[in-house]
């Protein structure tokens, strides 16, 4: 799998040509269902050595970047229904959060094999976000209600009943604030922790006065903020996504060449790319976020749901065919 070194940027025109070239590595676990859809969630640690996948059929397993070998791997047992969400401490490398449908939080130190923390009883849970320090999680249901909880503590801080139909959630890097899609197209900009609008109009009243980002003609399913805060990005089932500028809450640019509705999005370690992953369609689709330019199609077997960036370094995983796949791009074209 050829690799960038980290923090060297590589051109748009050279990111265009160089990444539809490139041969994935294929992670195969023959234990899984071989299914398009198996895999629900992806993430990557920190330091970028490890990627979790979470699975429809209730599979939670840990690969080691550079060994794609299922017998290199970890898997973590116990969730009793579908693995909806898994996210690293983003100040820990071995520390995993996953969240399923089973009602069921948990806490694991992937390299003991261990369960830190668990917190049951929280309804079909399928969002997760860490705080940028680690101390808290956020976790939301399908009842539309957000828990804060902590890795140590094997109860909620707290619960927030959401007056809308709430599909994902995000962090600001201050932790001073969440940001929140919505059924009808919006995203909440809501203080932390006591989840109340963070900004509001004055010359109106009620539900009214909260000021949003309304930017989708459909349910708001995706978003994802820019590692440098300069934009917040939001993917809609209307296939578009949107580059919201951090300081004034402008929509900037609008992304269209989209296949079906925008179920994932991830920046590139150095914020210059973004690339969005669909149910529907063959390809990850990889925009400039400085300029909304649609780069490159990356041809998929099958339609690709779920992308993510690496931290620190052009390297792609995302799920095709049922497996977990990497593709990586270097400067040099190795």
């Amino acid at each position: 799998m050829a690799r960038l070194q980290p923090k060297t940027s590589v051109a748009p025109e050279r990111l265009k040509t160089l990444l539809p070239s490139l041969k994935p590595t294929i992670y195969h676990d023959p234990s899984a269902k071989q299914v398009a859809n198996n895999i629900r969630t992806i993430a990557w640690n920190p330091l970028g050595t490890y990627i979790a996948t979470g699975c429809l059929d209730k599979t939670l397993r840990v690969w080691n970047v550079d060994k794609p070998n299922v017998r290199q791997t970890t898997e973590l047992k116990g969730h009793a229904a579908s693995i909806e969400k898994v996210a690293f401490n983003p100040v820990k490398e071995h520390e995993l959060c996953s969240v399923s449908s089973d009602g069921v939080v948990r806490f694991w130190d992937v390299k003991m094999k261990q369960v830190l923390n668990e917190v049951k009883g929280l309804g079909e849970t399928f969002t997760l976000a860490w705080a940028p320090h680690g101390e808290y999680v956020v976790v939301g249901n399908k009842e539309d209600k957000l828990f804060v909880i902590s890795p140590s503590q094997d109860s909620p801080i707290s619960s927030h009943q959401q007056p809308v139909q709430t599909n994902n959630i995000v962090f600001c890097w201050s932790g001073q604030r969440v940001f929140a899609t919505t059924g009808d197209g919006k995203t909440r900009i809501l203080s932390f922790p006591d989840f109340e609008p963070a900004y509001q109009f004055s010359y109106k009243e009620g539900s009214e006065a909260e000021f949003m980002l309304a930017g989708h003609t459909s349910s708001c399913i995706a978003v994802e903020l820019h590692p440098f805060n300069r934009y917040l990005a939001t993917g809609g089932t209307d296939s578009l996504i949107s580059l919201w500028e951090t300081a004034e809450w402008n929509c900037v640019r609008t992304a269209t060449k989209m296949t079906g509705p925008v179920r994932s999005l991830s920046f590139s370690w150095d914020g210059l790319y973004i690339v969005g992953g669909s149910d529907e369609g063959s390809g990850l689709e990889v925009f400039n976020s400085e300029t909304g330019e649609h780069l490159c199609t990356y041809k998929t077997t099958t339609p690709s749901p779920i992308v993510a960036w690496a931290p620190n370094r052009y390297a792609l995983a995302f799920a095709d065919s049922g497996s977990l796949r990497v593709i990586g791009a270097s400067a040099g074209g190795k």
